[in-house]
């Protein structure tokens, strides 16, 4: 594998990634006042329209053009995420060669480079900082139906703790909407049609109201079929935002945006594979789900082979043992609502810019899955306000800066329920409040023209409170009454940066940081000891990026060395369900510390004015120095692991048993060592038309899915291609595409767990090949 993935960088030496950072609407973030773009703009050497174009964005909380911007970022432009089929968080892995997205039951889980965590409760947050808009989005459920309607993604590479601050250990995407624009009235609208019966539109009407007032208004509609024989992996939303732009001369604007999502359908599937406890599964490139009759035939036979002759119940008739352990279903589903708004003020106060953003959200999911192989109940009614204040200096001074102030208060009421049938039924009911204050700066000083220093930091303050209750029944205490569960938590976390910025030449600029970031400790659903600490980062980063052959020319590299302690791991452990009783359930503890490191190399290239080529591939090498955790099993069964595993002395109620497991030294999950993405697009010109042919490849060698490390649980090397083809009109009023995704039809896990109890292995897949055709009008 790696062999192959070396003769492809060397084959694709001299092109770069078109599909990364595409020239986009320079209007896109709600902080990046015109006078703040103009400045920008006036800053890039060479901005001729010739060449790679810029992409200005708002990864540092000041408007810069990417190539400018001393960062490791890339940035997907509207268009190409639309090209892409992208219209759900998961489906950004095929872009983005540092992130993989895991779809769980509950949400999707952000991997950078390593670093992320798996969301499997209501007490879960992401290790990547997720923003819409400029408004930081807490819930790891949040981001569903938000993938519309965009001027831009933006994904920051390793931890941002001094502009971003919590939950940023990993780095940050940002999702920037399009604005509205004063002055002309403005529609598009796209729909698509595929199989799978995939029926997709979005668009949206930009109305101007005057001379300093507009509104814009987008939608989008996703319908499609389950992508496995049991109906699940299906796709419903339906999404609406609206936003109104106030611009009574050039150095003031207000922006207020409201919107709302609803996440119907059956939700995440997962395929059963074959392990020791069931070695005879169909392949999994039937994507037969795992609520199919074929496969739960199969997993009710495994809980009657290992239950039969095992008191109480060898006691019990054949057809109680099979369904003593409950099994997927078909009667899954989702209907979850996602709203908020939020209002932005801009000012050009003549020495610096100063933004005020507040913001309201509320997230109510409301689902059935069985995802974790057992059905999981979760309702939630979550509650979040942001305010936060910046001021940034003018552009072209000596010492430029940002300051500011940023507050966060959160209130979730939830309701989650495990039944995983005689041996645990596990229903907690918490409530979680969390505050957050924080003051931040970064200063960049000149001390000569082409060389400045960076320096930042972020002190934040958090106080967390847990109020609730939980039981677990089981049959040998079917009537467990509830008991309360509860904590106190305050964290003071400084973060802070430093660096080093280089202009070696017009278009050639060297870069060098030091940076740290922190995730917010909190609580699980236990009894006692129901706490863990925050995690921390310190990342080493060395770069450079380069434009030649008369700006036609683009290579990128960075190099870097990330520090993990305290990591946050999740996974199905040990709670006290009472005092000294022990049941399975969700929890998050801080297992140990990992360190990663690698290098990503990107190449872009425009040799002619027709044609786009591109290549980026990243090496990461990770390793978890430390990684101890306690496991359980509440059958008494020997604990399912590739790690090493000792008996825990501390007593239980029969059968249960509980271990300590080992398994440093290991690579941290998500980490493919190679990934290479890479890209050609060609424009032929067909008098008054254009034709646009292109393809992308991501290529990836294997890496684990969880702390596991079963060889069934290891997600194979893959290659996933894209085809296609668009036919646009003169001045591109219209468009026409048709596009195949994952040509190779590709069956590549994606996700999964361990099903406890009787140790089957259930894991969600990425999407089979896809095909269809996509109309786009412009007005």
């Amino acid at each position: 594998m790696r062999r192959g993935l070396l003769c492809g960088v060397a084959t694709f030496a001299f092109v770069g990634a078109p599909g990364t950072a595409l020239a986009q609407s320079q209007d896109g973030h709600p902080a990046a006042s015109k006078a703040a773009i103009a400045e920008a703009d006036a800053a890039t050497p060479g901005q001729d329209g010739v060449g790679i174009q810029d992409i200005i964005v708002t990864a540092q909380r000041r408007a810069e053009t990417l190539q400018r911007a001393a960062i490791a970022a890339t940035a997907v432009g509207g268009e190409a995420l639309i090209n892409a089929g992208v219209s759900e968080p998961a489906q950004l892995t095929k872009l983005v060669p540092a992130l993989t997205v895991q779809p769980a039951g509950v949400s999707s889980s952000f991997f950078i480079r390593g670093v992320g965590s798996t969301a499997i409760n209501s007490f879960q947050e992401n290790a990547i900082a997720f923003s819409v808009g400029g408004v930081f989005f807490a819930r790891p459920t949040a981001p569903s139906g938000t993938f519309y309607d965009l001027d831009r993604i933006e994904v920051l590479k390793g931890p941002q703790g001094t502009l971003y601050g919590r939950n940023a250990t990993g780095g940050a995407i940002n999702l920037i909407p399009r604005r509205p624009e004063l002055g002309h009235f403005a529609a598009d609208v796209t729909a698509e049609y595929g199989n799978y019966d995939s029926k997709k539109i979005q668009g949206g009407i930009n109305i101007p109201l005057g001379s300093m007032a507009a509104l814009r208004i987008a939608g989008q509609v996703v319908d499609r079929n389950g992508y496995l024989s049991d109906g699940y992996d299906d796709e419903k939303t339906q999404a609406v935002r609206a936003t109104l732009l106030l611009e009574p001369d050039d150095r003031f604007s207000f922006l207020f945006s409201a919107d709302y999502a609803h996440l119907g359908g059956k939700g995440v599937g997962t395929v059963l594979v074959p392990s020791p406890s069931t070695p005879n599964v169909p392949d999994i490139s039937q994507r037969i789900g795992s609520a199919d009759p074929r496969i739960t035939t199969i997993l009710e036979q495994t809980t009657f082979n290992q239950f039969r002759n095992v008191p109480p119940f060898s006691f019990l008739p054949p057809a109680a043992i099979r369904a003593s352990v409950t099994n997927p279903a078909r009667d899954g589903f989702q209907d979850s609502e996602f709203w908020g708004v939020s209002a932005t003020a801009n000012g050009d106060m003549g020495f610096a810019d100063l933004t005020t953003t507040l913001a309201y959200r509320k997230s109510k999911p409301d689902l059935l899955s069985y995802a974790p192989g057992f059905p999981s109940r979760f309702t939630e009614t979550d509650d979040q306000m942001t305010a936060e204040v910046r001021l940034s200096s003018k552009s072209g001074l000596p010492l430029q800066y940002v300051l500011g102030a940023f507050y966060f208060y959160e209130q979730q009421d939830g309701y989650n329920n495990y039944n995983q049938g005689l041996l645990a039924n596990t229903e907690y009911l918490p409530r979680l409040k969390t505050q957050s204050r924080a003051v931040f700066g970064q200063l960049t000083y000149s001390i000569a023209p082409s060389f400045r220093l960076v320096a930042g930091g972020r002190y934040t303050d958090e106080d967390k409170t847990l109020q609730g209750t939980a039981r677990t029944r089981s049959f040998f205490n079917p009537n467990a009454a509830f008991t309360p569960i509860s904590g106190k938590l305050n964290f003071g976390k400084f973060t802070w940066k430093a660096g080093f910025e280089f202009d070696a030449a017009e278009r050639s600029l060297i870069y060098g940081n030091v940076a740290t970031g922190f995730k917010a400790g909190g609580f699980f659903p236990s009894a006692g000891n129901n706490t863990y600490r925050p995690e921390t980062l310190t990342a080493y980063t060395l770069g450079s990026k380069n434009r030649f052959l008369d700006n036609k020319l683009q290579v990128n590299l960075e190099a870097f060395y990330w520090r993990y302690r305290d990591q946050q791991i999740s996974y199905v452990g040990p709670i006290e369900s009472t005092p000294g009783n022990f049941a399975q359930a969700g929890v998050t503890v801080n297992a140990g510390r990992a360190r990663m490191y690698g290098a990503e190399l990107e190449l872009l290239a425009r040799p002619t004015g027709r044609d786009t080529l591109g290549a980026t591939v990243q090496y990461l090498d990770s390793k978890y120095q430390s990684l101890i955790y306690n496991g359980i099993s509440s059958s008494g069964a020997p604990l399912l692991t590739n790690c090493s595993v000792a008996n825990d002395t501390r007593v239980t109620t029969p059968p249960t048993r509980l271990f300590i497991v080992n398994c440093s030294g290991r690579p941290a999950v998500n980490s493919p060592k190679w990934t290479l993405n890479l890209n050609y697009e060609h424009r032929f010109d067909l008098g008054d038309y254009e034709l646009t042919a292109g393809a992308r490849s991501r290529i990836e060698s294997g890496s684990w899915l969880n702390i596991d490390y079963l060889d069934f649980q290891y997600r194979d090397s893959s290659t996933t291609s894209d085809l296609y083809l668009t036919l646009s009109s003169p001045g591109r009023r219209w468009s026409l595409t048709g596009f195949v995704n994952n040509v190779e039809n590709s069956t590549v896990f994606a996700g999964g767990l361990t099903r406890p109890i009787v140790n089957t292995s259930l894991l969600t897949l990425r999407p089979p090949r896809t095909y269809g055709a996509r109309l786009s009008i412009r007005y």
